[in-house]
């Protein structure tokens, strides 16, 4: 296994950043998910987190998504055949599907998710709920975008309309909403999005504190490479990291904070 891979090490570094960040703002290290996000990644690359012991990964492209997913998949197959020699791989790994989700893609993605980082809207929840595909018995797992910035033309609720959309949804029946995700803007300076992050950890705190969510409400996710230090002080237990890890699609030629306490409760 090549942990003196580029990946492998720029992947401990983050780990590292993560944890103290984490501490800086008051969350326990061991109950933060550090999601990998594959964009510029090589199956390659993914394979060797994998061999590290990295469970969470993430996606915002559907083709992309698809591909990796059926291509890991395959990956802990054959392992599994060879008698799971390698003590580090896990045993499965967790998709997060944090891009737009259009309605009418909900189908190809839903049954291979684990959380789906992205829904802002009682529609995309209605067709959710509608489609088939999820294991009897298991409720699909979401965050609510919120569009904390107020940016035009991005995705995402407005912060007061949040509880509205979550108690509507609670009429749903194979739906959970786990939490809040908010996609800060991209800009130089990373301190400029702190009133952004508070206001999202203050509207999470509201709606947690209200009970309207349920006791599962737990799931904060912000932060990524640029930002993901400052999103961790302002109390996110979830970032999405994939540069900072995989490096860009030009750096790469060819091209783990253990957190299942959230997302298997």
């Amino acid at each position: 296994m090549p942990t003196n891979s580029a990946t492998i090490r720029r992947y401990e570094e983050v780990r590292e950043r993560v944890a103290e960040a984490a501490v800086k703002g008051g969350t326990d290290p061991e109950r933060v998910i550090l999601v990998a996000v594959t964009k510029n990644a090589s199956i390659s690359q993914v394979r060797e987190l994998i061999e590290h012991g990295h469970v969470d990964f993430g996606e915002s492209r559907m083709q992309h998504f698809i591909q990796f997913e059926a291509q890991v998949a395959d990956f802990l197959e054959r392992h599994r055949e060879l008698g799971g020699r390698g003590g580090t791989i896990p045993e499965e790994v967790r998709w997060h599907f944090i891009g737009h989700l259009q309605r009418n893609k909900v189908r190809k993605i839903l049954s291979l998710t684990t959380l789906i980082h992205s829904v802002d809207s009682l529609r995309l929840a209605e067709e959710i709920q509608s489609c088939p595909g999820r294991e009897e018995g298991k409720k699909t797992q979401v965050l609510i975008q919120v569009n904390t910035a107020s940016e035009r033309g991005k995705h995402g609720i407005a912060p007061p309309a949040t509880s509205h959309l979550i108690d509507q949804i609670a009429d749903l029946p194979d739906i959970r909403v786990r939490g809040l995700m908010c996609m800060a803007p991209n800009i130089e300076d990373p301190e400029a999005l702190r009133p952004i992050f508070v206001r999202t950890r203050e509207l999470f705190n509201e709606i947690a504190e209200s009970g309207a969510a349920g006791s599962q409400f737990n799931i904060l996710s912000m932060g990524m490479s640029g930002d993901f230090e400052l999103a961790l002080e302002c109390g996110a237990n979830v970032v999405r990291i994939g540069s900072a890890i995989f490096g860009t699609s030009s750096e790469e030629s060819g091209e783990p904070v253990p957190a299942g306490d959230l997302l298997s409760s």
